[in-house]
């Protein structure tokens, strides 16, 4: 298999090691020993919000923001490890999405146009996780947050393809939680 840059994305507000989350990405990053990666964990990060359009379009991003423009122009995939929280991402991820993906860095308006996708040749991973059954997750809600982000967001940008993996029931047994990890493991050796 060909090594590959892969930039992994813990976007778990809480730094708190015994969130789930946080063994998921590190079990994805041990597992992908034959790959080059970086972790970048959104709790450890100064994000700021933004509050008018003008600094989304024109304001310089802060230090911890133009960090992880480079790390996500740097690498060839994307895994972005989030829980569920009132049925979308934390707000510290959009945060952070809202503040990466700035025109000119991520996408470029267009004269008469749809805007040119800069992060073309990129793929990701959504890896996101809930109290509730995955399967209740898709049925009935459609999987909105995960379809949000993958087509609003991540396609916007070139990003694709996108593949998911959606947990559901994580206050499950230990033995389930064991076999998730193992699935994060095999997913980082395959650079998947």
């Amino acid at each position: 298999m060909e090594e590959r840059r892969i930039l992994i994305i813990d976007a778990h507000p809480d730094p708190d090691p015994a969130r789930f989350i946080h063994a998921l990405a590190a079990a994805y990053q041990s597992g992908a020993q034959g790959h080059e990666t970086r972790l970048l964990r959104l709790a450890d990060v100064d994000i700021p919000l933004l509050r008018a359009s003008h600094d989304w379009l024109e304001g310089t991003p802060a230090a911890d923001v133009a960090r992880a423009q480079a790390d996500i122009a740097w690498a060839e995939h994307i895994v972005l490890f989030y829980p569920l929280w009132l049925g979308d991402v934390p707000a510290l991820l959009k945060a952070f999405l809202e503040q990466v993906m700035r025109p000119d860095f991520a996408f470029r308006y267009r004269e008469g146009g749809l805007p040119e996708k800069l992060l073309k040749g990129r793929s990701a991973r959504i890896v996101v996780t809930m109290g509730m059954p995955a399967f209740f997750y898709r049925l009935v809600y459609g999987a909105h947050s995960v379809k949000s982000l993958e087509r609003n967001i991540l396609k916007f940008v070139g990003i694709r393809p996108v593949e998911r993996t959606i947990i559901g029931g994580v206050e499950t047994s230990e033995e389930q939680r064991l076999g998730w990890l193992r699935e994060m493991e095999e997913l980082g050796a395959a650079g998947a």
